[in-house]
């Protein structure tokens, strides 16, 4: 990440610790991650221009939105929640994820996720076999990520998941040949949501209000497709145009959201 982008995050952000228990691996994760440090967040009340804080708050990093508590914090999580209920019951190799990045007996796929994100989907990939880089550009979401990653290296249950992802702080604009070879690229850019669906959820609104929409996200389906062996994938919301307007290969619709897959060559059959 240039540090052009990141000076963009430093008037208005900074990093601390809610214990000082934590206090040195917040100060570590400040200077990665070039955030300002703030020590003990309740210093925040006396800086009137920060909008956003980054909180080691019991070992894990979270971001908070100060002007709207009631949203609550966002951590990244691969242990418990919804992420850990996904993993024991989401399907294995039948959810559609799995399909649309070609994932089968014999064929686990090296992928690119270079929309990262909070890693969810990446996570799902990885617990099914699959080697993860991860791709993100927005220091706020990366050090999010990281942070999610490390702790879960030290969880039993999903270590060697976790092994199975590589972060990669960068550009998927600029950035993107950094992979090494992957067979598949995933793409999953922030889309603007309809002014009269459900409520936003909160990781949305507060990333949208923090680095806002992705208008470049149709820029990246030429350089994914240059650098995928196989296939690219790209995450739609079920009313939303193909990226790029480019018609896909073949679409694996869901509720709320489809898979639009572009094949560039047949996934090669497993010897036997």
């Amino acid at each position: 990440m240039s540090a052009t982008i990141a000076s963009e995050y430093l008037n208005n952000i900074a990093l601390g610790y809610v214990d000082s228990v934590d206090s040195e691996y917040a100060k570590r994760l400040a200077k990665k991650w070039q955030f300002n440090y703030l020590g003990d967040v309740a210093a925040a009340k006396k800086q009137p221009q920060l909008e956003y804080i980054l909180q080691m708050h019991h070992h894990a990093l979270e971001l908070c939105k100060l002007d709207e508590p009631k949203l609550g914090a966002i951590k990244v999580d691969f242990v418990e929640g919804a992420v850990a209920h996904r993993r024991k019951f989401g399907g294995g190799r039948g959810q559609d994820i799995a399909k649309a990045v070609g994932l089968k007996h014999g064929f686990k796929p090296h992928i690119l996720d270079a929309t990262a994100g909070l890693g969810r989907d990446a996570f799902v990939l990885a617990g099914l076999g699959c080697k993860l880089t991860l791709l993100e550009r927005m220091p706020v979401v990366a050090a999010l990520l990281y942070d999610g990653i490390e702790r879960a290296k030290l969880n039993h249950e999903v270590a060697d998941i976790a092994n199975n992802m590589q972060l990669i702080h960068g550009s998927s604009l600029e950035d993107m040949d950094l992979a090494n070879a992957p067979d598949v690229v995933y793409l999953d850019p922030m889309y603007p949501h309809r002014e009269k669906s459900a409520a936003v959820k909160k990781e949305m609104r507060i990333f949208q209000s923090l680095v806002g929409e992705d208008l470049d996200a149709d820029g990246l389906l030429e350089p994914a497709l240059a650098l995928a062996k196989y296939r690219v994938v790209v995450k739609r919301p079920s009313y939303a145009p193909p990226l790029a307007n480019k018609k896909p290969s073949m679409s694996i619709n869901m509720k709320k959201n489809r898979f639009d897959v572009y094949v560039k060559q047949a996934i090669p059959k497993p010897t036997t």
